[in-house]
């Protein structure tokens, strides 16, 4: 966790430098997300290079598992009774709606066994088989089968659309909220339920801030916030192991 108070008093003291703008709450927690989200899909980027080239035996300065620590913080989980609540697309109610806050599946079990993840054109032909091939005999040749296509999960077994027993996924990070109240026309911190700390890995902190300060320099046309926060940025990724 990256405390969201922190943040948003390091890009405002880095922004006010000079008389350089103000950033109002209201935009920062545009610009917290954004760079948050920008933060978590490049990960999987990252993990994609590094599972491609040679790993490193000393576990803290090996790059896929220092980028599988931080893609952990959001492996979750939905039982039958979680899945019970998706909406349903089509008019089988067994095709389900994948929720939004569900950004990658990596595994689906159906009655305590893995089910196979086959692409849609694979989907569509096996349902479709005749002979040892056929709906009825899945079973008997490989195990039950289940396509993600958009946001519809659809898994098939013994013949017909059934439910997922259980879902395996990344879900994706909880919206930042920074709260506060106007004291003497002043924004000031304010702790409360709806408050929302940036989910990302500790070591983020300071990208957010140059990522933040990049967006704001964009969105009120102040070049020097930009570049400052892009220069930033660029060294924090040089001062990352190469992929």
């Amino acid at each position: 966790m990256v405390s969201v108070d922190t943040v948003y008093q390091k890009v405002l003291a880095l922004a006010n430098k000079e008389q350089r703008g103000y950033i109002t709450p209201q935009d920062f927690n545009l610009f917290a997300n954004q760079a948050q989200m920008e933060i978590f899909e490049q990960y999987f980027y990252d993990t994609n290079i590094a599972r491609k080239s040679q790993g490193n035996d000393t576990v803290y300065a090996d790059v896929d598992e220092m980028l599988e620590e931080k893609i952990q913080i959001f492996d979750d989980q939905d039982d039958s009774t979680a899945i019970a609540t998706y909406g349903t697309a089509g008019t089988n109610s067994n095709i389900k709606s994948l929720p939004d806050y569900i950004y990658r599946v990596h595994r689906v079990e159906f009655q305590g066994s893995n089910c196979e993840m086959v692409n849609t054109k694979d989907f569509r032909e096996l349902i479709t088989a005749t002979g040892l091939l056929a709906p009825t005999n899945l079973l008997n040749m490989r195990t039950t089968i289940v396509n993600i296509r958009g946001n519809t999960i659809r898994l098939y077994a013994d013949g017909i659309y059934s439910t997922p027993s259980l879902i395996f996924y990344i879900r994706v990070p909880s919206k930042v909220n920074w709260t506060y109240v106007v004291i003497n026309k002043q924004a000031m911190y304010d702790a409360n339920n709806s408050t929302q700390d940036f989910e990302l890995h500790a070591s983020e902190e300071n990208q957010l801030v140059n990522k933040i300060l990049r967006l704001a320099g964009v969105s009120n046309q102040q070049p020097d916030i930009m570049r400052a926060g892009a220069v930033m940025d660029q060294a924090v990724t040089q001062q990352q192991p190469k992929i």
